[in-house]
């Protein structure tokens, strides 16, 4: 009895598919554009964004300088944010704008736009002028609605927009320490520390920082170690000020371990040449 109940399903569902795609087939050939908003609406709500989207598509003309007008060009913009064509959503966003800036809906609208440019935001590791782009809209939103139901997730997006800038400049100098370009890795470090004073990547940055400092002076001519195991005492304590239980704590004490005892012996070794000196 189950098989045979299966067996009369599995037909009449697949009739009742090709009957509603055949009446949605209809209703795009027709010239009804009454039908086609009412229809518009009801697969917007169902969640049916891509037929909502090109119905909407189809009557925007029909219903232009009428009061639908309004109403049917902000869902067509949302049916574009809701099948994740940010791009082509951001652009009916802004034309929304543009046409009805006294619209009830403009908030919304600016709002969304700029969402659409941070929902297209790369990966920290490719190129960062879209989340460029991003930060100004959203900023621009704050400013006009400072006081918005939306300005907390606005804040919230740049704020991670911001850190993914901080992660691709700390990226770049973590870089320079990888292949073993010392130099060019302290001024990178430094540089990130001073673009981004209150990064939470301030603590590695500066660890980094001491690595590359201590292998320049671990590494040094005699004439120039003393002067950069200094520096590089000076980098252990600025850390050790701002993070004393740092996450690198072991590391550093053992490292500076090897410092003092380099220290020990460049003193030794000028108090022998200053005695051998005094005899001649």
């Amino acid at each position: 009895m189950d098989k045979r109940i299966v067996f009369l399903f599995v037909p009449v569902f697949f009739l009742s598919v090709f009957f509603s795609c055949s009446d949605y087939q209809k209703l795009l050939n027709s010239d009804d554009a009454s039908e086609k908003y009412k229809k518009a609406e009801v697969y917007y709500n169902s969640g049916e964004y891509r037929k909502a989207n090109r119905l909407f598509e189809q009557i925007i003309p029909k219903y232009r300088g009428r009061p639908q007008s309004q109403r049917i060009i902000f869902f067509f913009a949302e049916t574009y944010f809701q099948t994740k064509s940010y791009s082509l959503a951001a652009y009916q966003y802004e034309n929304f704008v543009k046409s009805y800036p006294k619209s009830e809906r403009v908030r919304e609208a600016i709002f969304k736009a700029a969402k659409c440019f941070y929902l297209q935001s790369p990966s920290f590791s490719l190129d960062q002028n879209e989340t460029y782009n991003a930060i100004e809209k959203l900023q621009v939103f704050i400013n006009l609605y400072p006081d918005s139901e939306f300005t907390p997730e606005a804040n919230q997006m740049i704020s991670e927009l911001q850190e993914k800038l901080e992660k691709k400049d700390f990226e770049i100098a973590k870089q320079y320490f990888t292949i073993r370009d010392y130099r060019a890795a302290v001024k990178a470090n430094e540089n990130f520390i001073a673009g981004f004073p209150g990064t939470k990547f301030r603590e590695e940055s500066m660890y980094i920082k001491f690595l590359s400092l201590y292998e320049i002076a671990i590494n040094s001519i005699f004439s120039k170690k003393q002067k950069r195991l200094n520096e590089l005492k000076q980098q252990y304590e600025l850390i050790l000020r701002y993070y004393p239980e740092t996450l690198f704590l072991e590391d550093l004490n053992k490292k500076m371990e090897r410092v003092n005892i380099e220290l020990s012996n460049y003193n030794l070794t000028i108090n022998i040449l200053s005695k051998n000196h005094d005899k001649v």
